[in-house]
């Protein structure tokens, strides 16, 4: 017979949560292997999640990082996300996965041993490529166990992302989630072929894209936009209470196309502009030298919008990808919000480096 809480509520005996063999009681949480295969000198890789299983009922999500194995800012994300003393009373079950390609982590590649992308490889076959069976297998024990999935990425090496969040076109109910995590931008994109956004929707799951920072490298405002963007869908889903974060206080930039400005020659290349930086169509926003300075050529923007992503690397060849620039009308409020975004991260206390590092 259920029990009742001092408030006069029936409590709901929560039975254990079963995976790979293990079951993991309610009020407790356990890290849990499962197994991959093994290196070439017998040692054995797996897929290890973190399982979180509160004593209340409530939905089941997952967090994953390193699905491209270079990618170190959603590890830490998730790292510091499973710090947090508002897990202590969740409802429902977190399924956190720091690194999902072991392979590629180890190796500081975005790829697995065959070369191949990960997030090209779903849904993945059981008897197939090590891709494939990464796939198949992150794919069964962990996504189609979810009832909502949050995917942590950052830019390739030697670029560097503007937080964002990435969802599927014409779909208003993940929007709103997106809305929820409170990235200074939310881009609207169709879906990859093998990748596990598109997995994802064959299975049901909603999955949100969070793409930050740059491979191999730590970016702090990535991280804490990361870190309160999960918190903040958990407490939408009703996981966490709503006293345990507050909703973000600036509403996101809205874009559904975006362009790369690219390299007009090979050179030695000036940028002008950053991240966050709303740039106006003709705006000269980096310039291209030879390595005499006899000559420059400019580089300009060829349509209004955010800069989201742009390259690292100061020596370049003609074609390359330089700036990613979201479309999205100008206003005067730009600079502003993009500077309030800044300072909520700054000031959250639910972040403070001393509290949760």
């Amino acid at each position: 017979m259920p029990e009742s809480n001092k408030a006069g509520e029936k409590s709901v005996k929560v039975p254990d949560f079963e995976i790979a063999g293990t079951k993991v009681k309610a009020g407790t949480r356990q890290i849990v292997d499962i197994p991959i295969s093994l290196l070439s000198n017998h040692i054995p890789v797996n897929l290890t999640v973190n399982v979180v299983h509160g004593k209340r009922p409530g939905p089941t999500i997952f967090v994953s990082g390193a699905v491209h194995g270079d990618e170190i800012v959603g590890v830490e994300v998730i790292r510091r996300v499973l710090k947090s003393s508002v897990l202590k009373s969740m409802r429902g079950t977190l399924l956190a996965v720091p690194v999902v390609n072991a392979f590629g982590f180890i190796n500081h590649t975005r790829y697995l041993p065959d070369r191949r992308d990960l997030n090209r490889c779903f849904p993945g076959n059981s008897s197939g490529s090590l891709a494939a069976q990464l796939a198949h297998l992150f794919l069964t024990e962990i996504v189609e166990r979810s009832d909502f999935g949050i995917d942590l990425h950052s830019a390739a090496v030697d670029r560097v992302n503007l937080p964002q969040v990435r969802v599927n076109e014409d779909d208003d109910a993940i929007m709103e989630f997106a809305e929820a995590f409170g990235t200074p931008i939310i881009l609207t994109s169709p879906l990859r072929e093998g990748s596990l956004r598109q997995a994802g929707k064959e299975a049901e799951v909603p999955i949100l894209l969070y793409e930050a920072g740059e491979g191999r490298r730590f970016d702090e405002m990535s991280i804490r936009a990361g870190v309160s963007g999960v918190l903040r869908v958990m407490r939408k889903l009703g996981m966490i209470a709503e006293r345990s974060i507050r909703e973000s206080r600036v509403k996101s930039f809205k874009s559904s196309s975006s362009y790369w400005a690219r390299a007009p020659k090979g050179g030695i290349l000036r940028t002008f502009n950053q991240c966050g930086d709303f740039v106006n169509e003709g705006d000269v926003i980096a310039a291209v030298s030879d390595p005499f300075g006899v000559s420059d050529v400019e580089v300009v923007a060829r349509y209004a919008g955010l800069i989201i992503g742009r390259t690292n690397l100061p020596i370049i060849n003609q074609g390359d990808a330089l700036f990613h620039i979201a479309s999205i009308k100008r206003s005067s409020e730009v600079q502003e919000r993009m500077d309030a975004i800044e300072t909520n991260l700054q000031s959250d206390p639910l972040l403070d480096e001393d509290e949760i590092i």
